[in-house]
């Protein structure tokens, strides 16, 4: 329980947001502990956060897109959203369309030339945008950003990262993963015993945006090390 409690506090201490712990074992009914509840309230809405699964792509800064229009093809135009998160659309102007989802950008987009046609049917195809990665850090020969392509689990990621180091602590490895605004899933593998007993079956698979961490095997005593705030800056700025 102890090692728990402290993997808990690293896990806020390290990305600086609130944070669960859930239990090594994926296929069970977690109970999740929530480092700050206040209320019941805050409790329920944690727990559904955690629930979100498969959620949709964000869009950023950088990213562009395609727009259609069925019936008005002169408005037909290929976007950039902007550094400030705004794309300027033909014959409307400026909006801001950085933070939504695809089907809230077509809402949006709809919207904004509602002012000039009468119930715009629109199609968005997006043609650049973030690929897929996740990150591994820690005790690892190559930490780093890795894209992913296909299928990957805990241990291949760590394969990809150029496997542990001798100062890794297996049998607490770290796996981040957002679950929802301003919140972070972390889940504890036993990749020491996996390996050791040959028994994959608890090996995750890796999602878009998560993160691998390798602690030292010193982890248990990281509480009486670490800030309580600036974490940040111990980042690696990937």
């Amino acid at each position: 329980m102890a090692s728990r409690k402290s993997a808990l506090l690293f896990c806020l201490l390290l990305l600086g947001m609130p944070c669960a712990i859930l239990s090594q074992q994926p296929t069970q009914s977690a109970a999740v502990q929530v480092a700050d509840a206040a209320s019941k309230d805050s409790t329920s809405h944690t727990t559904s956060l955690l629930q979100e699964r498969n959620p949709r792509y964000i869009l950023q800064p950088g990213d562009s897109f395609d727009v259609s229009f069925e019936l008005s093809p002169e408005f037909n135009q290929s976007l950039t959203i902007q550094p400030d998160g705004y794309v300027t659309l033909r014959g409307v102007g400026d909006v801001h369309v950085a933070g939504e989802t695809v089907p809230q950008l077509n809402q949006t987009i709809r919207t904004a030339y509602g002012k000039v046609l009468n119930d715009p049917i629109i199609s968005i195809l997006l043609k650049d945008f973030e690929k897929p990665y996740f990150t591994v850090d820690g005790q690892v020969a190559k930490p780093g950003k890795y894209d992913l392509r296909g299928g990957m689990t805990v241990t291949q990621a760590l394969a990809v990262a150029g496997g542990t180091l001798a100062s890794a602590k297996h049998s607490q490895v770290l796996l981040f993963r957002r679950a929802g605004e301003g919140w972070v899933e972390a889940r504890i593998l036993n990749v020491k015993k996996m390996m050791k007993e040959g028994n994959l079956n608890e090996d995750m698979q890796i999602r878009p945006g998560d993160m691998v961490f390798v602690p030292k095997n010193v982890l248990s005593k990281i509480d009486r090390y670490m800030p309580s705030t600036n974490v940040g800056t111990y980042m690696r700025p990937y």
